[in-house]
């Protein structure tokens, strides 16, 4: 494979989507596979960092002193920021490029992770995780619009799967594996500072490797560029920025209180608890990449629409089996594949190729950022407050909701594939 240079023809920004990922020139043979394998591993990185702090949790409890409600805080303050940034930054990379945006994200959250160790008490260890999340706030879309500059236009949906993937595998999936075993020789804090090395190597590696696309390189057609309230206006972006809502709603609801509810409320042993609970960092990672490889050959909008319905009806599922290990496990790994995958299809090839041109990273900003500020952060306030007030069984009927309205809402996304759309002309 090679980096590709293609062009596509922009439509009204307001209805069918633009289509319009920019080119990258003289990127050399093989420039492809070696940036997209680059950018996976550095998101496999960002949900590392993001999620190690859960099953370090019962440490950080015990060494500083504070309460188990406080580390949702500490989650849900990463996904306030992280949402911010990512509007913000993603439309910054748009117009200075993606190495200036991207090389120092990745650098200072991998920092911030380290410094995550340094922490005396709450408020320092907040103020970390917080600084943390505007870093990979930034990287995020800035990463995603790199990565399908970099892909070609049948590949566009497997590679973006494959990138994100990386993030349930690292953060769900491996993350708590390696956590429990480094915690076996050192302290939570040296956890941190060895998760923080990786990240330095990959600054390093990115620098050599990512190019900037052709509408950064060329100044000639940094005078056409849309405007943010013109990629407002794209009818893909605005369900997407609320398909992406609903969708974060079920899978922040689930993994944050999926290991609580099968403790508390249905009584399995830890054991039992972290095999059931694995099934959402290896269900995570099937989806977010097999999901939107599928929609390069049947369509977007067909499997934005099963995603939400196929995780819909597993969650119900998961909702009413017993203290059943392995059914709970098939189960949520089920859910978790169709209710993932949505994360990668929506910020991934639906907003690059809804975006108008050179608008990319700002438009996939602009879904992560409504997502991760209301899914990821509020979702879990209103998840305390029907756990507190109704019971911890209640909050999967929070993340149902999510995903149910989102089922309706998909029906209304313009198919964007260019397979589909070929075929469609």
């Amino acid at each position: 494979m090679q980096g590709t240079a293609y062009t596509t023809t922009p439509s009204d920004l307001a209805g069918e989507p633009a289509m319009a990922v920019p080119q990258i020139r003289n990127a050399g043979p093989g420039y492809e596979w070696k940036a997209v394998a680059l950018l996976s591993l550095a998101f496999g990185l960002v949900g590392l960092d993001r999620w190690i702090i859960a099953p370090l949790a019962p440490a950080i409890i015990a060494d500083l002193g504070i309460s188990p409600p406080l580390i949702n805080a500490l989650i849900a303050i990463l996904g306030v920021t992280w949402g911010i940034a990512a509007v913000a930054m993603g439309s910054l990379s748009d117009r200075i490029g993606r190495r200036k945006v991207m090389l120092p994200a990745i650098l200072i959250f991998s920092i911030a992770s380290g410094l995550s160790g340094l922490a005396a008490g709450f408020t320092s260890l907040l103020l970390i995780r917080g600084f943390m999340g505007i870093a990979e706030g930034a990287f995020c879309p800035t990463s995603f619009a790199s990565t399908a500059e970099a892909s070609n236009p049948s590949r566009i949906g497997f590679n973006q799967g494959l990138q994100q993937s990386m993030f349930a595998l690292f953060g769900l999936g491996f993350g708590p594996i390696l956590a429990t075993w480094l915690l076996g020789f050192t302290s939570w804090r040296g956890v941190f500072a060895i998760v923080m090395l990786p990240g330095v190597i990959l600054t390093v590696l990115l620098w050599m490797v990512i190019r900037e696309p052709d509408t950064i390189t060329d100044k000639r057609q940094a005078t056409t560029k849309a405007s943010v309230s013109e990629v407002l206006k794209v009818r893909n972006v605005q369900i997407s920025m609320v398909g992406l809502l609903c969708a974060m709603c079920g899978i922040f609801v689930l993994s944050a209180n999926t290991p609580i509810y099968l403790a508390s409320y249905l009584k399995l042993t830890p054991i039992q608890v972290g095999l059931v609970t694995s099934a959402i960092g290896f269900g995570g990672f099937v989806g977010q990449w097999v999901l939107p490889a599928l929609s390069d050959i049947f369509g977007r909008r067909p499997m934005a629409v099963l995603g939400f319905v196929g995780g819909a009806a597993f969650v119900y599922l998961f909702m009413n089996i017993g203290a059943q290990p392995m059914q709970l496990f098939g189960a949520l790994f089920a859910a978790t594949v169709f209710s993932f995958g949505l994360l990668s299809l929506l910020t991934g090839p639906v907003a690059a190729e809804s975006a108008p041109a050179g608008m990319v990273s700002t438009a996939a900003g602009l879904i992560i950022g409504v997502g991760e500020i209301f899914g990821g952060g509020l979702a879990l306030l209103v998840a305390g407050y029907v756990i507190a007030t109704y019971g911890i069984q209640y909050m999967l009927y929070l993340a149902l909701g999510g995903l149910v309205f989102g089922a309706f809402l998909m029906l209304g996304l313009a198919e964007t594939a260019p397979r589909k759309v070929k075929r469609n002309a």
